[in-house]
């Protein structure tokens, strides 16, 4: 009998460790308890690594613990500069300026871009994912390329179906 109750406990406590998932997000992102601080895109940001590339050696550095938020995408700027953000579920938008050793953490589950606003100066980032299932969605094409009746999409959009047939063929793959 004891034999029989190790082995089912053994088993369930194997499953339990083989099992895997992304944790379910029941909010947008989270704000450390007693936290004064102003919610904008500098939360989002991590700029202690400014200058970096420009030393010899790295500067002392002092790690934090602060509460995790479940993260989608963390974006590394390696050359150059790029504007960013977010929109999160009330249609707050976040945004922030990277430098040269930023980085910036997109929330799982929001609306965001990543754009270099200096055509001149390129710019090069790193991102990682933080999913076991990462992956990207296309808003423009998501919504009009994937065929959805242009009737429907007019009255989401409150506009005509001419607006509808212009966007879509904007997008539309030319070959």
């Amino acid at each position: 009998m004891a034999s029989a109750l190790l082995n089912a406990v053994l088993f369930v406590t194997f499953f339990a460790l083989i099992t895997a998932s992304d944790p379910n997000i029941i909010t947008d992102f989270v704000i450390p308890a007693n936290s004064s601080t102003k919610i904008g895109g500098d939360f989002f940001t991590f700029t202690d690594l400014r200058g970096f590339f420009d030393r010899a050696y790295p500067p002392n550095f002092k790690v934090q613990s602060t509460p995790l938020t479940p993260i989608h995408v963390l974006l590394f700027v390696v050359d150059g500069s790029l504007e960013v953000g977010f929109i999160d579920t009330t249609n707050k938008l976040y945004t922030h300026t990277l430098q040269l050793g930023d980085m910036f953490v997109f929330p799982k589950g929001l609306v965001h871009y990543q754009s270099n606003a200096n055509a001149k100066n390129p710019a090069t980032a790193i991102s990682a994912f933080g999913s076991a299932n990462a992956g990207t969605v296309s808003v423009p094409s998501t919504v009009f390329a994937t065929g959805i009746d242009d009737n429907i999409l007019a009255k989401a959009f409150k506009t005509d179906i001419g607006t509808i047939q212009k966007i879509k063929a904007g997008l539309a793959v030319k070959g």
